[in-house]
């Protein structure tokens, strides 16, 4: 998850990533990152930094011995990649300047060429995860769940395991490219259809969405897909309040796909559960602080108000489930964690595995950024929180069931899971 300090550092930080001195653009970027990780690192790895950066170095200096001066930012990347894979803190990584790119688009909510359609990798195609109301993706066709083949005549998703030519990058390289994309889309019950889809400026971020699922179509099912966005918290909360409104009986977070975001907006969502105080812990110049994250009825806390907030204050108090999968991670698992604490029920399969620790961006001279772990997560006990979330019900995904058969097996896990509790 990113700390509020990083979000409100991310531009100016993106903008004055210029290159430094030094033996070759690959050196240029593996000294800075590895500087800056050293400097500001305070997470859960034990691994010897310092050492891993002398070992990585001599084999960057290997790699780089045919090119001298002229070794490239990417052979940089990917030794750092490398470095930090066995450093074995997924918090802490670098990204290129198209990801660094992405990232201050969603975070500032900026305008940029999309479809609407939020794609993940997925056995035989691009699973279409979300899609925003009311844009051309939903306007020409396209629904969630659908499958992507082929975009473009080239095969997409994986294929054997194998990530395919078209990933989720590189569809969103062609959505920027303002030009109509050409998809082919399995669906349950249908031959493979041809979808033309076509572009328009959009905010780059995703938002929540409602959709209904139960027999008496009363459990409300809220699609979250990031945490990153300044309003995320906002945004939930009057998805929460429209399906109140409407009359749900029970309530369903999807999570699967939610990657993380800002700190301050995933606390303050898991708090329609239940009042939620989260305490970091940091290293700044040397010295142990701590800081509490703090939520309040879905919006953003303080100590005064968790004070005097009246015991059992929650927005939601009916039966809820979580889903969550290996794309769940950081803000999402955080959110999770206490969700489950409030009552609700974890559904479908381990999460990523970063939930226990905060970073933030600091820019890099190729002008993308290095992500660095700085704080350490606990609960208002003291308690370190966990690094993943185990489901409380096992429930993996099935894109066959899916794509074939129109199946959700983790929701229909999750609806099971919610009548036996009401039943107890």
């Amino acid at each position: 998850m990113s700390t509020s300090r990083c979000l409100r550092a991310l531009l100016p930080a993106l903008l004055l990533a210029l290159p430094v001195a030094g033996a070759s653009p690959a050196s240029d970027l593996f000294r800075s990152a590895t500087e800056q990780v050293a400097r500001e690192y305070y997470g859960w790895s034990t691994a010897d930094l310092k050492a891993l950066s002398e070992k990585y170095d001599a084999l960057l200096r290997v790699r780089c011995s045919d090119q001298g001066e002229a070794c490239s930012y990417a052979t940089g990347r990917e030794v750092l990649t490398n470095l930090f894979k066995e450093f074995g803190d997924a918090h802490t990584n670098v990204r290129d300047p198209e990801g660094a790119e992405r990232l201050r688009e969603v975070t500032q909510d900026l305008a940029v060429q999309r479809t609407g359609a939020r794609l993940a990798r997925a056995e035989g195609g691009l699973l279409v995860v979300s899609i925003i109301p009311g844009s051309p993706a939903e306007a020409d066709g396209l629904r969630v769940f659908d499958l992507v083949t082929t975009v473009n005549g080239q095969a997409a998703g994986k294929r054997g395991g194998e990530n395919a030519p078209v990933g989720p990058n590189e569809f969103i390289r062609l959505e920027r490219a303002a030009q109509p994309i050409r998809v082919t889309v399995r669906r349950p019950a249908r031959p493979e259809l041809t979808v033309t889809l076509r572009t328009q400026p959009l905010l780059a971020r995703d938002v929540p969405t409602l959709s209904w699922a139960g027999m008496d179509g009363k459990v409300a099912v809220i699609t979250y897909p990031t945490f990153l966005p300044s309003d995320a918290s906002q945004l939930f909360l009057d998805r929460l309040n429209e399906a109140q409104a409407a009359g749900a009986r029970e309530l369903v977070v999807d999570l699967r796909y939610n990657g993380g975001g800002s700190l301050t907006e995933c606390v303050a969502a898991a708090s329609v559960f239940a009042p939620v105080e989260y305490r970091s812990q940091t290293r700044y110049n040397g010295r142990l602080s701590t800081y509490s994250y703090t939520g309040v009825n879905g919006t953003r806390g303080h100590f005064l108000n968790l004070k005097t907030v009246p015991p059992g204050s929650a927005v939601w108090r009916g039966p809820a489930a979580v889903l969550v999968g290996p794309d769940t991670a950081s803000c999402a698992e955080v959110f999770t964690y206490y969700a489950q604490r409030a009552g609700a029920i974890a559904v479908g399969e381990k999460t990523r595995g970063v939930g226990n620790s905060g970073v933030v961006f600091d820019s890099l001279p190729d002008g993308g950024v290095v992500s660095v772990t700085i704080l350490r997560a606990f609960n208002e006990a003291g308690e370190p929180l966990p690094d993943r979330i185990t489901p409380d019900v096992l429930a993996p995904g099935d894109i066959a069931a899916l794509t074939e058969q129109g199946r959700d097996v983790t929701l229909e896990a999750a609806l099971q899971a919610l009548a036996a509790r009401a039943a107890r």
